[in-house]
């Protein structure tokens, strides 16, 4: 290859990458794959380090008080529905109900989406309208369909927990306050990673980590497949947003997505990319739970999404045979990150 060609690819690949975000020096180290004219991260094993910002670090007494937040249904008008109630840690950090369940047995519009490696989002919710952890953690809480409360009850109700009065100052310094609050639960769910799943170690040089059908699996996706394109990087996520044609379920009529937040005719029905890192814990799929099973979504995928006047340009049909659906499909559960030991805390009173 010449000097001048190999440049003029390197120019078309860095572009390419700032369109996504990624600047030069940001490269991930195993490199780029270039399709349809765009370099994409390419797969790789996460980094060894959870991304914790300055303004909140994380220790193991905050992060306890979090696990107890996060676990504590006082937190909503009924005392009943907790973080966990939806991001269920037995169900992949998600919720295994086509849509999520809140107060008084209201229905949500979308299927609450995992925990697992949310510390490595820039934005949170299906929609990206959080631009933290911290900011998601506290969403909810005066959100009338899910726990219908409201902050300042909230903190006045925990304040006369004495277990909690007592941790709040040994972790803060002070009372009970929803920043507090905020930055425990953020702090707890910065430790639910996935990682060191077959295909970590397989790509960390354990070549019998993943079975012959999971390595071709692991080919189609990274090209004829075509998944690599929004599923890319360390997390399986370009962190974008994209309209996939996906049936409407749940109860409502139309969501727009993205467009709620950004107004933008483009981000109509458009969804943020969901990691892939132990996808077989999390079913149901999509937004609103509209699939119930992997295979379901890849043969969704394979016929090139659904009818919608704002689908995304990289979803095109693909015409895989059912030994290449069955190859992904093995590479898919290849993903699935090691156990994390987890138990129910015992809450302060």
């Amino acid at each position: 290859m010449s000097r001048r060609v190999w440049l003029a690819g390197m120019i078309v690949a860095v572009g390419a990458l700032a369109v996504l975000g990624l600047g030069a020096g940001n490269l991930p180290a195993a490199g780029s794959v270039l399709m349809d004219g765009l370099a994409v991260p390419d797969i790789g094993p996460l980094p060894t380090a959870t991304p914790i910002p300055k303004g909140n670090l994380n220790y193991r007494a905050k992060i306890e008080l979090g696990k107890q937040l996060y676990f504590d249904g006082r937190l909503s008008k009924n005392n009943q529905v907790s973080c966990a109630f939806c991001h269920n840690p037995f169900s992949g950090f998600a919720d295994p109900r086509q849509v999520s369940v809140g107060v008084d047995g209201k229905l949500g519009g979308r299927q609450a989406p995992t925990v697992y490696n949310t510390a490595f989002n820039p934005v949170q919710f299906w929609d990206g309208r959080a631009g933290s952890l911290e900011e998601q953690a506290i969403g909810p809480i005066q959100n009338p369909v899910e726990m219908a409360e409201t902050h300042e009850s909230v903190v006045a109700k925990l304040r006369k927990i004495k277990g909690y009065q007592q941790q709040f100052r040994e972790v803060f310094g002070s009372d009970v306050n929803l920043q507090g609050i905020a930055e425990a639960i953020a702090a707890f769910e910065r430790t639910v990673v996935s990682t060191n799943a077959p295909f970590d170690r397989h790509v960390l040089g354990d070549a019998a980590a993943m079975n012959e059908a999971a390595v071709r699996g692991m080919a189609l996706f990274k090209g004829r497949a075509r998944c690599i394109l929004c599923h890319n990087g360390p997390n399986f996520t370009d962190n974008q947003f994209h309209n996939l044609g996906v049936p409407q379920a749940g109860p409502l009529k139309e969501d727009l997505g993205r467009y709620n937040v950004t107004r933008q005719e483009k981000d109509k029905g458009a969804f943020k990319t969901p990691t892939l890192r132990s996808i077989t814990e999390t079913a149901p799929y999509m937004h609103d739970g509209a699939f119930k099973t992997l295979e379901e979504v890849i043969d969704f995928l394979d016929g090139g999404g659904g009818p919608n006047p704002h689908l995304s340009p990289l979803v095109k049909p693909l015409g895989l045979t059912k030994d290449e659906k069955a190859d992904l499909l093995a590479f898919l559960k290849a993903l699935a990150g090691e156990p994390l030991k987890m138990d129910v805390p015992k809450l302060p009173k």
